[in-house]
């Protein structure tokens, strides 16, 4: 049985293992500023199970060496688990795609420090 859900992450984990199986999950850490992100590190993982909760990737998002303080996670494909060399080459798209439009950060599932829903929002000057 799953521990109870403490995050917005772990209650989006196990919902999502629960609907679709074991799936890849490309990772995007960021560093949100005043009125900025700033593309960091990237990376996928394959998700076997729903046991994962936000402390086990707050401690593999710290291997990293990046102060991040943001993560964006999008499945790599909709019916589930991809081969390496897929995934590898999803992410890369991804990432050139957010290097111009950080809006599709909305299209996954962005996560503050603490495993919260965050939203980017765009700034109208006025």
């Amino acid at each position: 049985m799953a521990a109870a859900c403490v995050t917005d992450f772990d209650d989006w984990l196990v919902r999502t293992f629960g609907r679709i199986g074991a799936f890849t999950m490309l990772i995007v850490l960021v560093e949100i500023g005043e009125t900025s992100v700033a593309l960091l590190r990237s990376s996928y993982l394959h998700v076997i199970g729903d046991e994962t909760r936000w402390t086990d990737m707050v401690r593999l998002f710290g291997s990293s060496g990046a102060a991040w303080n943001g993560a964006a996670l999008f499945q790599a494909d909709r019916a589930g688990l991809v081969r390496d060399a897929t995934a590898r080459q999803r992410l890369a798209s991804l990432v050139r795609h957010l290097e111009t439009d950080r809006s599709i950060l909305n299209q996954g599932e962005f996560f503050d420090a603490r495993g919260l829903r965050l939203k980017i929002e765009e700034i109208v000057a006025h």
